[in-house]
Protein backbone atom coordinates (compact mmCIF):
# COMPACT_ATOMS: atom_id res chain seq x y z
CA UNK A 1 0.00 0.00 0.00
CA UNK A 2 2.62 2.19 0.74
CA UNK A 3 4.08 1.36 -2.45
CA UNK A 4 1.12 2.38 -4.26
CA UNK A 5 0.54 5.90 -2.35
CA UNK A 6 4.60 6.63 -3.39
CA UNK A 7 3.87 6.36 -6.77
CA UNK A 8 0.94 8.07 -6.73
CA UNK A 9 2.39 10.92 -5.07
CA UNK A 10 5.95 10.89 -7.36
CA UNK A 11 3.34 10.81 -10.77
CA UNK A 12 1.58 13.65 -9.34
CA UNK A 13 4.54 15.49 -8.20
CA UNK A 14 5.85 15.31 -11.24
CA UNK A 15 3.64 16.28 -13.14
CA UNK A 16 2.95 19.56 -11.52
CA UNK A 17 6.68 20.12 -11.45
CA UNK A 18 6.79 19.85 -15.14
CA UNK A 19 3.87 22.08 -15.37
CA UNK A 20 5.74 24.63 -13.07
CA UNK A 21 8.43 24.91 -14.64
CA UNK A 22 7.12 25.21 -17.73
CA UNK A 23 4.79 28.16 -16.52
CA UNK A 24 7.81 29.61 -14.58
CA UNK A 25 10.29 29.87 -17.50
CA UNK A 26 7.84 31.00 -19.53
CA UNK A 27 6.90 34.00 -17.16
CA UNK A 28 10.63 34.44 -16.96
CA UNK A 29 11.45 34.96 -20.68
CA UNK A 30 8.27 37.54 -20.69
CA UNK A 31 9.59 39.37 -18.58
CA UNK A 32 7.91 38.26 -14.99
CA UNK A 33 10.53 37.00 -13.28
CA UNK A 34 10.27 39.55 -10.25
CA UNK A 35 6.92 38.01 -9.72
CA UNK A 36 7.75 34.68 -9.49
CA UNK A 37 7.47 33.04 -6.07
CA UNK A 38 11.14 32.83 -4.41
CA UNK A 39 11.66 29.29 -4.92
CA UNK A 40 10.77 29.51 -8.43
CA UNK A 41 13.48 32.05 -8.58
CA UNK A 42 16.01 29.62 -6.96
CA UNK A 43 15.13 27.16 -9.30
CA UNK A 44 15.49 29.38 -12.26
CA UNK A 45 18.41 31.23 -11.52
CA UNK A 46 20.45 27.56 -11.13
CA UNK A 47 18.96 26.55 -14.54
CA UNK A 48 20.42 29.72 -15.98
CA UNK A 49 23.48 29.18 -14.27
CA UNK A 50 23.64 25.47 -15.41
CA UNK A 51 23.00 26.92 -19.12
CA UNK A 52 26.66 28.06 -19.33
CA UNK A 53 28.53 24.33 -18.68
CA UNK A 54 25.33 22.20 -20.12
CA UNK A 55 22.91 22.14 -23.08
CA UNK A 56 19.40 23.66 -22.34
CA UNK A 57 17.44 20.20 -22.59
CA UNK A 58 20.29 18.74 -20.12
CA UNK A 59 19.73 21.95 -17.51
CA UNK A 60 15.75 21.52 -18.02
CA UNK A 61 16.37 17.67 -17.53
CA UNK A 62 17.79 18.83 -14.11
CA UNK A 63 15.76 21.44 -13.10
CA UNK A 64 12.59 19.52 -13.17
CA UNK A 65 14.08 16.81 -11.48
CA UNK A 66 14.56 18.97 -8.73
CA UNK A 67 11.40 21.17 -8.59
CA UNK A 68 10.32 16.90 -8.73
CA UNK A 69 12.09 16.28 -5.31
CA UNK A 70 11.02 19.62 -3.87
CA UNK A 71 7.27 18.66 -4.55
CA UNK A 72 7.40 14.68 -4.08
CA UNK A 73 8.45 16.02 -0.47
CA UNK A 74 6.06 18.78 0.05
CA UNK A 75 3.68 16.10 -0.78
CA UNK A 76 4.81 13.62 1.77
CA UNK A 77 6.97 11.41 -0.09
CA UNK A 78 9.29 9.92 1.84
CA UNK A 79 13.09 9.82 1.32
CA UNK A 80 14.11 10.50 -1.84
CA UNK A 81 12.26 11.31 -5.13
CA UNK A 82 11.92 8.37 -7.33
CA UNK A 83 13.19 7.97 -10.61
CA UNK A 84 10.20 8.22 -13.45
CA UNK A 85 9.00 4.78 -14.64
CA UNK A 86 10.49 3.63 -17.83
CA UNK A 87 7.63 3.08 -19.84
CA UNK A 88 6.16 -0.29 -20.76
CA UNK A 89 7.83 -1.64 -23.74
CA UNK A 90 5.65 -2.06 -27.23
CA UNK A 91 4.60 -5.19 -28.48
CA UNK A 92 6.95 -5.23 -31.19
CA UNK A 93 9.97 -4.82 -28.61
CA UNK A 94 11.91 -1.75 -27.49
CA UNK A 95 11.52 0.10 -30.11
CA UNK A 96 10.58 3.21 -29.40
CA UNK A 97 7.14 4.49 -31.03
CA UNK A 98 7.86 7.49 -33.78
CA UNK A 99 6.06 11.04 -32.93
CA UNK A 100 2.58 10.83 -34.68
CA UNK A 101 3.07 13.44 -37.08
CA UNK A 102 6.17 11.37 -38.34
CA UNK A 103 3.51 8.26 -39.03
CA UNK A 104 1.75 8.06 -42.27
CA UNK A 105 -1.28 6.66 -40.88
CA UNK A 106 -1.41 10.12 -38.51
CA UNK A 107 -2.15 12.52 -41.88
CA UNK A 108 -5.25 10.62 -42.82
CA UNK A 109 -7.05 11.46 -39.40
CA UNK A 110 -5.04 15.30 -39.45
CA UNK A 111 -6.77 15.86 -43.33
CA UNK A 112 -10.20 14.91 -41.83
CA UNK A 113 -10.24 17.14 -39.24
CA UNK A 114 -8.67 20.19 -41.21
CA UNK A 115 -11.31 19.42 -43.93
CA UNK A 116 -14.38 20.32 -42.06
CA UNK A 117 -12.72 23.58 -41.02
CA UNK A 118 -11.98 24.18 -44.62
CA UNK A 119 -15.74 23.85 -45.28
CA UNK A 120 -16.85 25.78 -42.84
CA UNK A 121 -14.28 28.47 -43.91
CA UNK A 122 -15.23 28.14 -47.67
CA UNK A 123 -19.38 28.32 -46.43
CA UNK A 124 -18.46 31.70 -44.76
CA UNK A 125 -16.70 33.03 -47.73
CA UNK A 126 -19.34 31.95 -50.23
CA UNK A 127 -22.37 33.37 -48.01
CA UNK A 128 -20.40 36.90 -46.83
CA UNK A 129 -20.08 36.84 -51.29
CA UNK A 130 -23.43 36.18 -52.00
CA UNK A 131 -24.49 38.61 -48.84
CA UNK A 132 -22.81 41.69 -50.77
CA UNK A 133 -24.25 40.45 -54.09
CA UNK A 134 -27.90 40.47 -53.01
CA UNK A 135 -27.28 43.87 -50.57
CA UNK A 136 -25.79 45.82 -53.83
Amino acid sequence: MASSSSTSIAKKARSKAEADFATWLMMAKLGSFDDLPSNAQKFLTNYRARLEMMSEAESTGLAVREVYGAYYSEMGGVGAAPEPQARKPTAEGNKPQPAPSATRKSTGPMIRKSLPALLIFASMVALIVTYRFLTH
